[in-house]
């Protein structure tokens, strides 16, 4: 009904006027929608005017502080590493949450991740693929202590020590899903240089590339043990590493 007001009482009185701007039609129609509102209703006796003011406005709320923005949701849970992989990338959540199912509230600039209801976690949104984005206070204890380093800081410091050191190191930070996942071992495994020093350090990493071992405690037994001072066996022959090849370790 309303629609069916507006052009007879607007569009039809304008049929046959000419315009040559945008600025003038407007003009002509507000200027009749003026009048069309203060005309008095006969089933009311009173303009449409008089009723917005009387019951409408009264009603009115104001509007919101910030216009409105689209938002996408996703249920997801918690992964292992405390993380919730959205759009390819990964946004911490508190650690105790890990294997809980969340709700994820994505928009053009942030990620909110809701528990039951509640939010637990709100991120910057990250177009960066494959790499997260951590809140400290989201880690663990044991976690938080590597905080201050990074994968570029370990490799720097794994190239002084030695070019088996720097292979070792790359390939436990390659290996996990997040690289500061590896910091634990990888830190560790720096910190032997102090007690054993660095030629029998990067000998020890030497014998776990040939063993296929990416751990601190691997590389601690090989050099509390001195196996890095023997010469490996035989059968021991030196792997190829590299991203695409999985080694004999994938097929037992």
């Amino acid at each position: 009904m309303g629609v069916q007001i507006v052009g007879r009482w607007i569009l039809a009185r304008l049929r046959n006027r000419r315009f040559f701007s945008i600025a003038a039609l407007n003009e002509a129609i507000h200027a009749l929608l003026v009048d069309l509102n203060d005309r008095a209703l006969r089933s009311w006796g009173r303009s449409r005017r008089e009723l917005f003011e009387e019951l409408d406005r009264p009603a009115l709320i104001p509007l919101p502080d910030e216009p409105y923005e689209y938002a996408e949701w996703k249920r997801c849970r918690v992964n292992l590493d405390y993380h919730v992989e959205i759009a390819k990338h990964y946004y911490s959540v508190p650690h105790n949450l890990v294997h809980q199912v969340v709700e994820a509230r994505i928009t053009l600039r942030t990620v909110e991740i809701f528990l039951r209801g509640k939010r637990v976690a709100s991120h910057l949104r990250s177009a960066l693929p494959h790499r997260p984005t951590t809140i400290s206070e989201h880690m663990p204890s044991s976690h938080r202590r590597y905080r201050d380093w990074t994968p570029e800081r370990i490799r720097s410091a794994a190239v002084k020590v030695g070019p088996d050191a720097e292979t070792l190191i790359d390939v436990i930070l390659r290996s996990r899903p997040h690289p500061e996942q590896g910091f634990r071992s990888a830190i560790g495994i720096l910190g032997l240089v102090k007690r054993y020093g660095q030629e029998r350090v990067d000998a020890a990493r030497a014998r776990a590339l040939l063993l296929n071992a990416r751990s601190y405690k691997s590389v601690a037994a090989i050099l509390k043990n001195a196996t890095d001072k023997t010469a490996p066996p035989a059968q021991e022959a030196p792997i190829l590493l590299h991203a695409n090849i999985r080694g004999r370790g994938y097929y037992n």
